[in-house]
C-alpha cells in the first residue's frame, strides 16, 4: 500500500511538473530545481573564466557589454532582478552562450561574423532566451529520465552558429535518443529565436538584422552543416524563413522602442 501511494505521488509530481509552459505556450517537463542548475552553472562559468583566455581589447569589451546590457534591461522578473555576469573569451570560436543564474559568455570569433550591434543583439537575445525559456532546465529534467548527464547537455545545446550543430551520431554518443532529442532541440532553437527577437526589438535593436546574421552564417558554413533532420538545430534556410515570419510582430515592438527613445549607442569601432 505504501509503495502504491509512493508511485501515485511520483506520477502526480511528474504530471504537475509537465504543466509548466514555455514563453510561447509550449508544454514543458520541469523536474529539476532552478537553484540546483544555477549552482552548477556558476561552477562551470567560473571554471571557464579561470581556464579560457579573457579578452583585453577594451573596444570589444565595451561593445559586447553595451549590447548585452541593453538587452537584459528589457527582461521581465525574475530575470530582470538578476545581476547578469558577462565574460568575453579571446577565442576564434564562433559562439556564445547563456547559463541559468545570469551568466553570458561571448567568444570573440563571433564578433568577426556579426557586422554591427543589431546582429550581436540577435545572438545575445537568442542565448538569453534559452535561459528565460528554461531550456537547460527542460533538458536536464528529460535527462534525469533518460540517463543524460549534465556534460551531455552541453553537447546537445551547444553549437549551431558555423556548422557546429551536432549530428545524430554525436548526440547519440552523448546518451541522447534520436527520436526525442533532435526534434526537441530544433524546437527550442526556434523558440529562442522568437523570444530573442522580442528582447532585441524591445531594446531598440532592429530584428531584421537576425536574418542578415544567419545569411552571414550560411555563407560561412557553406556545406559544412549536417542535414536538418540529423541536426540538433534548424537549417539556416528554415531559420531565416521563421525569423522573417516574426517581423509582423517584432517590427512594431522595435518601432515603439525607437519612439520611446531606446536607441543603444553600441558601435563596432574596429
Amino acid at each position: 500500500m505504501n509503495a502504491h501511494k509512493l508511485l501515485i505521488t511520483i506520477v502526480f509530481s511528474i504530471v504537475i511538473a509537465a504543466c509548466s509552459t514555455s514563453p510561447t505556450g509550449r508544454p514543458q517537463l520541469i523536474t529539476k530545481s532552478d537553484a540546483e542548475l544555477e549552482a552548477q552553472a556558476a561552477s562551470t562559468f567560473n571554471a571557464y573564466r579561470s581556464t579560457l583566455p579573457l579578452s583585453t581589447d577594451r573596444r570589444k569589451i565595451d561593445f559586447v557589454h553595451c549590447v548585452a546590457q541593453a538587452v537584459v534591461t528589457e527582461l521581465y522578473p525574475p530575470y530582470s532582478d538578476i545581476e547578469w555576469e558577462l565574460a568575453i573569451f579571446e577565442d576564434k570560436q564562433v559562439n556564445a552562450f547563456a547559463m541559468p543564474g545570469g551568466k553570458i559568455g561571448v567568444y570573440t570569433g563571433i564578433l568577426d561574423i556579426t557586422e554591427d550591434e543589431h546582429q550581436l543583439a540577435a545572438v545575445i537575445g537568442h542565448e538569453i532566451a534559452h535561459v528565460t525559456a528554461r531550456h537547460v532546465n527542460e533538458r536536464a529534467s528529460r535527462g534525469a529520465l533518460t540517463g543524460i548527464g549534465i556534460e551531455a547537455l552541453a553537447v546537445i545545446l551547444g553549437g549551431g552558429y558555423t556548422g557546429g550543430a551536432y549530428t545524430a551520431n554525436q548526440v547519440l554518443s552523448a546518451g541522447a535518443a534520436l527520436g526525442m532529442e533532435l526534434p526537441m532541440g530544433r524546437g527550442q532553437e526556434t523558440e529562442a529565436d522568437v523570444v530573442g527577437l522580442e528582447y532585441m526589438a524591445k531594446a531598440g535593436f532592429d530584428p531584421r538584422a537576425a536574418v542578415d546574421l544567419w545569411q552571414n552564417m550560411s555563407a560561412k558554413n557553406g556545406k559544412k552543416a549536417p542535414p536538418e533532420h540529423l541536426s540538433t538545430h534548424p537549417a539556416n534556410e528554415t531559420r531565416i524563413e521563421n525569423l522573417i515570419n516574426q517581423w509582423q510582430k517584432t517590427l512594431p515592438i522595435y518601432n515603439q522602442a525607437l519612439a520611446d527613445g531606446k536607441n543603444p549607442t553600441c558601435k563596432k569601432t574596429w
